[in-house]
């Protein structure tokens, strides 16, 4: 059998006659910077200057002779230095995309992972340079607050600027183009630009319904069909096109030879699911059809099994520790729940673990003992009157969550993971929501990636932008992704938010 033709590259007049509006032709751009780029240039200039910081603090204190070879003798110094500074940047979540072209939240953040990194670097002994002054830590904070600030200030105002954006032409002006503009958007920071912070400038949408034709997408032109697809992107130095089309079975041949004319052009042509997950750490569970590749984890990774024994090496210690500091929080809760909520100290309640299978959670109560008397299983929601004094604040810190490190000493969850559901629950959002059975390819976890990144839901709607997320850590779970989460949790913790 033949392959359909490749389509007739459309003349100017053909092109006149498609596009809804005249196209002038863009400027080609050489700084246009991928997202996976822009957290390198931000890691690098940022581990670069606060390594400057030191080095010339120490040079200004008289402690340090400014050579290549005792950089090198002291390099633990630096090492150190980096370590910590990347701990402390990633709890205050410096290396959010959209908070990094925030000038307000980039100096804000940066200011306390500086203050943080100095404090934590200076508690250090033998790694660290000997505290021999006070002008040493003075001339460190200071120049390391400094440069840090300046970079990241010229970074918010720079590198948003059309020069570093990518262009991308969205193919499919349906819903899910609608979602992923509506999700690159929602990065937006009281700025002109609407895609601050993603790094992308949609430029427009090619679709073969006519009737879009004379029409725009949130503001942004439908340019033509399929036949126009390659002289467009051409013509508007486009660096990516987006496939947006939901079921790739009704993607009509002549659409499949646009889009791979345009990779033989040279242009990366990727999903909206991958664009989406990459600007909102979900999987769009709408958007990717019946392909469970975009959903769950199908590569054949040799690591993968070092990283579960490694991992449940990690819970296992965690566990021993989380039930000595469940031993000394037990005393005073017991007194406070026995004269404000007299009843039992711990509740155990079934949640459906890895596999679909039922365990006891064990918890602190932290509500009335009769809470779903007449009721049944109800989800809890801010400002339940039936939680206690003491449960309220249990559940703002998530100490009432203590006891749940015995399931982690069983096995039976993990530190880092989906939270576990109650099965009166899960057997009705199964039926709702796509894909939800599929958080349970993994261990629950007492914290995880809709923890950090969403904090608390209580309905449905809620429930499926949870779900997103616990889908995007089942199908890229690793250790720099466990260890983002164990950084960031604290934090959430003492923001009181989160479930």
């Amino acid at each position: 059998m033949m392959a359909p033709a490749r389509p007739a590259a459309a003349t100017p007049d053909t092109a006149s006659s498609h596009a809804s509006a005249p196209v002038s032709r863009a400027r080609a751009r050489y700084f246009n910077l991928r997202n996976s780029e822009r957290y390198l240039v931000l890691g690098f200039l940022d581990l670069l200057l606060v390594n400057v910081a030191l080095v010339v603090a120490l040079a200004l204190a008289g402690e340090f002779t400014l050579t290549l070879g005792n950089i090198w003798a002291n390099n633990k110094w630096f090492i150190t230095l980096a370590i910590v500074w990347l701990g402390c940047a990633n709890f205050f979540d410096c290396y959010s995309l959209a908070r990094a072209a925030s000038t307000t939240a980039s100096m804000r953040n940066t200011l306390l992972a500086v203050i943080a990194t100095i404090i934590v670097y200076t508690l250090i002994p033998y790694l660290t340079p000997p505290p021999t002054s006070r002008g040493t830590v003075f001339y460190f904070a200071a120049l390391a607050i400094i440069l840090l600030l300046g970079w990241r200030i010229l970074y918010a105002q720079l590198f948003v600027q059309p020069w570093f954006q990518q262009r991308a032409l969205v193919v499919g002006a349906g819903a899910a183009g609608l979602a992923l503009i509506t999700a690159m958007r929602a990065a937006r920071r009281d700025d002109a630009n609407p895609y601050r912070g993603t790094g992308y400038e949609i430029v427009g949408f090619i679709d073969d319904n006519t009737r879009l034709r004379h029409e725009g997408v949130e503001g942004v032109p439908v340019l033509g069909d399929n036949q126009l697809m390659a002289e467009m992107a051409q013509k508007l130095s486009v660096n990516e096109i987006i496939l947006a089309i939901t079921n790739a079975q009704t993607i009509s041949d002549e659409m499949m030879n646009a889009l791979l004319n345009c990779r033989e052009l040279g242009l990366r042509v990727v999903t909206m699911a991958t664009v989406y997950e990459r600007l909102t750490g979900r999987v769009p569970i709408d958007y990717v059809g019946r392909d469970l590749q975009l959903v769950l984890p199908m590569d054949d990774n040799a690591m993968e099994r070092a990283f579960k024994i490694i991992k449940r090496f990690i819970d296992f210690v965690t566990a021993l520790l989380g039930i000595a500091a469940m031993g000394v929080a037990l005393v005073p809760i017991w007194i406070i729940n026995r004269f404000t909520s007299p009843g039992p100290l711990f509740y155990k309640q079934r949640r459906v673990g890895q596999g679909g299978k039922i365990f006891a959670m064990y918890k602190f109560r932290s509500m009335r003992p009769d809470a779903e008397r007449g009721t049944g299983a109800v989800w809890a929601k801010h400002g339940d009157d039936r939680i206690t004094p003491a449960g309220k604040f249990m559940r703002k810190t998530r100490v009432d969550e203590l006891p749940q490190f015995i399931n982690v000493l069983k096995g039976e969850m993990s530190l880092i993971g989906p939270r576990p559901e109650r099965p009166e629950f899960v057997n009705a959002l199964a039926l709702m929501v796509p894909y939800y059975r599929a958080r349970h390819a993994v261990k629950p976890g007492i914290t995880g990636w809709a923890q950090v990144k969403f904090g608390y839901g209580s309905t449905h709607q809620d429930t499926r932008i949870k779900l997103e997320y616990d889908l995007y850590y089942v199908k890229h779970a690793s250790p720099l992704l466990d260890t983002l989460i164990t950084l960031q949790t604290p934090l959430i913790m003492l923001l009181g938010r989160g479930t």
